[in-house]
């Protein structure tokens, strides 16, 4: 398998050309270098040494779940890419967090609580400003591109941007004055949802009975009001069905379940959050005064077909641009896999299904005996129940019983004193993708 190269910084921090790793475990088994990071992983020289470059050019294709990275050298021989990675965005997290804690707080209208004046109308929101969900993926971009740039002498940027047409999505006829005519033009929502489903129970058929709306895939679950995701059932129906999607209620009826996707549209949300934050993201790219290149989704859907790369993220981001005609990727190349986790929640207790509190306040220091909740730990224990090696992230408990996740699961109650730590938490978790599959580092 071709593995990353490995970042290199020399006495002073600064970074140097990446090194092929049997290079790096040259490096570290003479004592000229140590280990700076693990995740990706970099040393730094012990020694001063002269740097000579080559040019690198980072490469970005931006997405709603997923966005690719790839880092690619300029050689003699022609560009060659020697960093890829896939970037998972935390978006949909977010919006469900914000959603219960706005069931949190309109809960509070109905309990006979102390009275809140309204802030509504105590903010203002800025120029450019996004959703949260969306200001996540443009900041967790960002933030690798600079870090990216702090590890590697970058000399140059490229970005795919791309501009979804939803309404030719939904319809790849439309044309002409269609486009100021939506999906209900001439329509209310329950009148088309009648037409559209001929007026009868969508999962028992049957009429002359009162219809409901209802939700193919539930709002609990990430759904939307879209007419997309609305069908009718009747009222026997919608009550069985309840919170589950209509993928699980209709597992034992496939071709029905087919039916309803076939007449169902996809929803648009993942298009829609790649035009909202396309503009923004091209605007912070171009702070980090960094030459940028700009593709467009045709080109880079060209690029990747003659060289006949797959179809995935990583792979779109090398092939972004007019930089992206021709290049080099090993076979079987390694992809590091990065997570946005979050940093902890500022919310001081956990509140039960009704919205009151179900635990007591949160500790205010996060660490526990020196450890995080994140943190990459290693931990060995000599004898016991649990005896072994351990090395994954961390959970942290006032306790100092630490829950640690590896590759096989969650093993519960190390004691922090058999723990040591590799990396402290930096918001992200970390994998490798090997021969098309994951495992945890």
């Amino acid at each position: 398998m071709a593995q990353n190269r490995v970042l290199v910084l020399d006495v002073d921090h600064q970074p140097l050309m990446p090194c092929h790793p049997a290079r790096a475990r040259q490096l570290l088994s003479e004592g000229k270098a140590a280990v700076w990071r693990r995740f990706p992983f970099a040393i730094v020289l012990q020694q001063p040494t002269t740097s000579h470059t080559q040019p690198l050019r980072l490469k970005v294709d931006p997405g709603s779940r997923t966005s690719g990275l790839a880092v690619v050298a300029t050689y003699q021989r022609g560009q060659v890419c020697v960093f890829a990675a896939e970037l998972q965005h935390r978006g949909m997290a977010i919006k469900e967090a914000l959603y219960k804690r706005r069931g949190v707080r309109r809960s509070r209208r109905y309990r006979h609580t102390r009275y809140r004046k309204p802030r509504f109308l105590n903010r203002k929101r800025r120029k450019g400003w996004l959703a949260p969900s969306l200001e996540s993926r443009v900041q967790n971009v960002v933030q690798w591109a600079k870090r990216l740039r702090r590890w590697m002498p970058l000399t140059d940027l490229s970005m795919e941007s791309v501009r979804f047409d939803l309404q030719r999505l939904e319809n790849p006829e439309i044309e002409g004055v269609q486009y100021q005519q939506g999906t209900l033009f001439g329509y209310e929502v329950r009148e088309y949802l009648l037409e559209k489903w001929g007026r009868k129970c969508f999962y028992c058929e049957a009429t002359e009975v009162p219809l409901q709306i209802d939700h193919i895939m539930p709002r609990s679950k990430g759904g939307t009001d879209r007419v997309s995701n609305l069908t009718l059932a009747c009222a026997a129906c919608n009550q069985k069905k309840g919170n589950t999607d209509a993928k699980t209620f209709l597992a034992k009826q496939p071709s029905k379940y087919a039916a309803l996707r076939a007449a169902s549209k996809r929803g648009l949300s993942d298009a829609a959050a790649v035009n909202s934050t396309r503009t923004a993201l091209w605007k912070r790219l171009c702070g980090l005064g960094i030459a940028l290149e700009v593709g467009s989704g045709g080109q880079t859907k060209y690029n990747r077909s003659v060289q006949g790369y797959a179809k995935t993220h990583w792979l779109d981001a090398v092939c972004v641009g007019v930089s992206g005609e021709r290049v080099l990727v090993e076979a079987e190349q390694e992809v590091l896999e990065i997570k946005a986790m979050g940093r902890g929640s500022r919310q001081m207790c956990r509140m039960d299904q009704y919205g009151f509190p179900r635990t007591g306040p949160k500790a205010r220091q996060k660490k526990v005996y020196g450890f995080q909740t994140g943190d990459m730990v290693e931990a060995v224990v000599s004898r016991g129940k649990k005896a072994g090696r351990y090395v994954g992230r961390v959970a942290v408990r006032s306790t100092g019983s630490f829950n640690i996740k590896t590759r096989s699961g969650t093993t519960q109650g190390i004691s922090y004193k058999h723990c040591r730590i590799l990396q402290h938490t930096d918001g992200y978790a970390y994998t490798r993708r090997k021969d098309g599959a994951s495992s945890p580092l």
